[in-house]
């Protein structure tokens, strides 16, 4: 039985097992991300928010807990590095260091530059001063290491991420849901689309306006207006007598 047995043995000896989990440490707070295994991340992670809740603290108790805990290496040698490209010299957790900053001796060696522990407490504790644990978060990236077939994930800090994942498949649950909401929204805008055509029928086209007629002329001023009927009709009766008498 594993009595008073903590954590996860990974398969290797503890002098083994102490060093790989510091320079997964050393590597998250170097480059604000790492890929790795499902089971080594998980064996980390609380190692990790361990040690920056420690950071948090800033003094020279918790410098020396951290230097009892990690080994105070220098980081950031591949910023100077000219055989690493230009768009690969970039983090999204914190500024990187100028490279006049990081020298090399004659040997190619690193001489000068960021130490772990001091970056610890100067760049990383601060981006949680506000935050009471839950510093990392592990995101499943869909694929498989070659060899074995273990799960990869990545194991990042929080805070700087976009989105709920960074890279891989999306769910099967989260695919079921968008096919149906889809569906779903296509029966609506055809049920939508019948109704406007059952309430609107079309109106049949009105005819073309026919020519106005023309409105008769007005007499001008001073012209003499025509006879009426009744004179017309009492001039044709005197003729007629005056016919008679004659």
């Amino acid at each position: 039985m594993r009595h008073r047995i903590a954590g996860k043995q990974l398969n290797v000896q503890s002098n083994h097992r102490r060093a790989m989990l510091r320079n997964l440490a050393a590597a998250l707070f170097e480059h604000g991300r790492i890929e790795t295994t499902m089971a080594k991340a998980k064996a980390v992670q609380p190692f990790v928010e361990r040690l920056i809740t420690i950071a948090r603290k800033g003094d020279l108790a918790a410098r020396r807990r951290l230097e009892s805990r990690l080994t105070d290496r220098r980081l950031f040698a591949w910023v100077a590095d000219p055989n690493v490209p230009d768009e690969k010299k970039r983090n999204d957790f914190f500024d990187l260091p100028d490279e006049s900053a990081i020298t090399f001796n004659r040997y190619g060696e690193l001489k000068s530059s960021p130490r772990l522990v001091q970056h610890l407490l100067t760049k990383v504790a601060p981006l949680f001063k506000d935050r009471d644990g839950g510093y990392t978060r592990i995101v499943k990236l869909g694929n498989r290491r070659l060899g074995d077939g273990t799960d990869l994930v990545m194991l990042e800090l929080v805070g700087r991420e976009e989105g709920s994942q960074v890279s891989g498949s999306g769910s099967r649950r989260r695919r079921i849901a968008q096919g149906r909401t889809a569906y779903a929204a296509k029966l609506l805008g055809s049920s939508e689309s019948a109704a406007t055509a059952v309430a609107e029928p079309e109106t049949p086209e009105a005819p073309e306006a026919s020519e106005a007629p023309e409105a008769p002329e007005t007499p001008a001023e001073g012209a003499e207006a025509p006879a009426s009927e009744d004179a017309t009709s009492s001039d044709a009766d005197g003729d007629s007598n005056g016919d008679a008498k004659s």
